[in-house]
């Protein structure tokens, strides 16, 4: 195939083109795309090196799928443009997630909506924490949902390679001079050895735009339009991969051994059963793997409808280009090789 990817030197750009490779995807002719600051430069991936170039009208023709890993306004401007080239797009950013023509995916939950590989279109990837909140839901759907709180707590890399630096710049400050030098500009405040209840801007009931994405592509994902979804995100001082702590209210009434076995046999969950107290899944754990995790599951004292959960996954891997890979695989019936 012949394939695209926008933004290909940026942190997630970065890891698509790694997972192409490393899930042999059968790439016949890659192009990369990227700022000018890029243009030009050799990039590696599936074992050969591409020069990296920018975008221009025409530049995806003779392209099959393009994976956009770009903000939201290069994506509404040039994404429309990739699929009238007769290409698939597979887009990271949240340009098309609340559109209503073009579908937002998780392979494991919906996949089934996705569209046949005769007809191109553009396929929104969801938000990182979304994602791997979703992929628990749909193991407990059989229960029925009828009310989800979710508690995020975000690493850095979920605002790119400028959210690294700074937390390691400032951790490294105040180490070793006691104080923070740095002012703060990937975050609102000071990230190091700090936690700051703000990803994105606020609107006006008070919640901020993470909150409102993970609320909305919940109910979308699942087609469940009533479902009652609550969200309170926080930036903590992690360098990769987000944990939820997770409240699930479910219609029926079950015990902890059907909750466990539809965890244990959800797709692309790995379900970590804490016979030891202490055996549950961490950021550390989830960072650098493909699963979801969920442990420390266990029943409301108030309510035996609701049980509370913890769900971690690396937010650049399933919560972003491992995701946006495994649509295209889906649409093109093609199965990894890794």
């Amino acid at each position: 195939m012949n394939v695209g990817v926008v933004g290909a030197t940026g942190m997630v750009g970065e890891i698509f083109m790694e997972i192409l490779g490393k899930r042999k995807f059968p790439v016949k002719n890659l192009r990369p795309f990227a700022s000018e600051k890029s243009d030009g430069i050799k990039v590696s991936s599936c074992g050969q090196t591409w020069a990296v170039e920018l975008l221009k009208p025409g530049c995806f023709s003779g392209l099959d799928l393009v994976f956009f890993s770009s903000g939201d306004d290069i994506s509404r401007e040039w994404a429309p443009q990739a699929l009238s080239a007769g290409a698939f797009v597979v887009d990271n950013s949240a340009a098309f997630r609340d559109h209503q023509t073009f579908p937002l995916v998780v392979p494991e939950v919906n996949g089934q909506v996705l569209p046949e590989k005769t007809k191109p279109t553009i396929i929104a990837n969801p938000n990182c924490s979304t994602i791997q909140l979703v992929v628990v839901l749909a193991a407990l759907r059989k229960f029925g949902l009828k009310e989800v709180r979710v508690a995020s707590f975000q690493s850095v890399s979920g605002a790119g390679k400028a959210g690294c630096d700074e937390l390691l710049t400032q951790t490294k400050e105040y180490i070793i001079e006691g104080h923070v030098k740095t002012p703060a500009k990937a975050f609102a405040h000071e990230i190091a050895f700090n936690c700051i209840p703000q990803i994105g801007g606020f609107n006006d009931n008070g919640f901020c735009s993470e909150e409102m994405k993970i609320m909305n592509e919940t109910k979308k994902i699942l087609s469940l339009s009533e479902l009652k979804v609550s969200a309170f995100t926080v930036r903590v001082p992690s360098l990769n991969a987000h944990s939820e702590a997770v409240w699930v209210t479910v219609d029926k009434a079950v015990d902890k051994e059907d909750i466990s076995a539809a965890l244990e046999n959800g797709e692309g969950l790995k379900f970590i059963s804490h016979s030891n107290p202490e055996d549950y899944p961490t950021a550390r754990m989830a960072s650098g793997t493909n699963p979801v995790y969920v442990g420390r599951v266990h029943q409301d004292l108030n309510d035996s409808h609701t049980w509370l959960m913890w769900i971690v996954a690396d937010n650049l891997l399933k919560g972003a280009a491992l995701n946006g890979i495994q649509i295209a695989e889906r649409i093109f019936d093609i199965t990894p090789k890794a």
